[in-house]
């Protein structure tokens, strides 16, 4: 066997976007992280490897959930799908050392908690770590918007806390970019793929410390394709109004302390996605409709988490109280849950040099 030469820990967050009216516009980082342990191995003396191109000789394996039905192929995983992509646009095709990765993923996938979105960031931090590339944060961002392109859910997972963001449209020469789902299309071609910079603009936002998050996950998936399909092409001006009142209400209103419950409560409806969404999920309109800061004291809001099938719900007290009616009201639909409660955590994503 290889000997190890380097470890290196790359953590990132997962995260809550959308927050009430915040569509597309706000995330949250929460205390669930995604984990690579990297490990730097010695190239073989018999390696015949001209190219130093050691995707090949790069093994991965994974735990957490949804391990079984997640591809160990450099080529296809995400994680190092992404980190190809980040190694090609600086003319570097492929690892240039071998690699032995550890994936430890607790992040539910296709809940809402954006569980893509910090494998395509721990693959940008990736390509970065090993190509030795010493990219900013926000060179990083732009990396991770051409993979990722809503920047809700991966600008708060690698920047951390309560972030605001948005996408500028790529200009008219830069609409042949490779991005989505094709970053791995790019290996081997004999130009670099170009990558603009200031594609993603974002500012922290302030967040008040007693807040925690509950996040109630039912057990079943909702891909993100199926709930942006339900979602209509236009929409009415009242709505739009009535979202963005409450979008500058809700910004402010979750800084302060202590929390005015009220407030937040009414500032965290919405009228732009969970309406055409509370079909792909039972139970939704009875707990946005019944569980209040008037029937379960310490409740702040409650919202989907991303597109769900997760329900956020901010929180100063009586946890449990609050969990057990969202989880009861998904019983009553014959779904199982379960609960996590979790911190907002200041953190994003981070890759921190290990021990030999």
């Amino acid at each position: 066997m290889s000997k190890v030469i380097r470890k290196v820990k790359i953590t990132v967050p997962c995260s809550s976007s959308n927050i009430g009216p915040g569509f597309d516009v706000l995330g949250i980082t929460l205390s669930m992280f995604l984990t690579l342990d990297i490990e730097f191995l010695e190239p073989l003396p018999t390696s015949t490897n001209k190219t130093v191109n050691y995707t090949n000789e790069t093994t991965l394996d994974y735990t957490g959930e949804g391990s079984e039905s997640v591809s160990l192929k450099p080529t296809e995983n995400l994680i190092t799908k992404t980190a190809l992509y980040v190694l090609a646009s600086h003319k570097i095709y492929g690892f240039p050392v071998p690699l032995h990765i550890h994936v430890n993923n607790p992040i539910p996938m296709g809940r809402g908690l954006g569980s893509s979105g910090a494998a395509v960031v721990a693959g940008v931090l990736l390509g970065n770590v090993v190509g030795e590339l010493g990219l900013s944060k926000d060179r990083l961002l732009d990396f991770t918007l051409m993979v990722e392109r809503h920047p809700d859910n991966v600008t708060a997972a690698l920047i951390g806390g309560f972030i605001a963001s948005y996408l500028r449209e790529l200009e008219p020469e830069d609409t042949n970019v490779p991005h989505s789902e094709e970053p791995i299309s790019v290996i081997g071609a004999s130009k670099p793929p170009t990558v603009p910079s200031g594609i993603g603009h974002y500012i922290r936002l302030s967040w008040a410390k007693e807040i925690k998050a509950i996040t109630i996950i039912p057990d079943f998936e909702i891909a993100t394709a199926t709930a942006r399909s339900v979602l209509p092409d236009a929409y009415q001006r009242n709505d739009v109004v009535f979202n963005l009142q409450r979008l500058a209400v809700l910004t402010s209103a979750l800084a302060r302390s202590p929390p005015d419950p009220y407030l937040i409560f009414q500032a965290m409806q919405d009228k732009v996605h969970q309406p055409y969404r509370k079909n792909l999920i039972p139970g939704l309109s009875h707990i946005i409709s019944n569980v209040t800061p008037r029937t379960h004291p310490g409740l702040l809001g409650i919202c989907l988490s991303g597109a769900g099938p997760t329900i956020l719900a901010l929180a100063t007290h009586n946890f449990d109280m609050i969990s057990s009616a969202i989880t009861q009201a998904f019983l009553e639909e014959g779904i199982s849950t379960q609960v996590k409660l979790l911190e907002v955590t200041e953190k994003g994503a981070s890759a921190e040099e290990g021990q030999l």
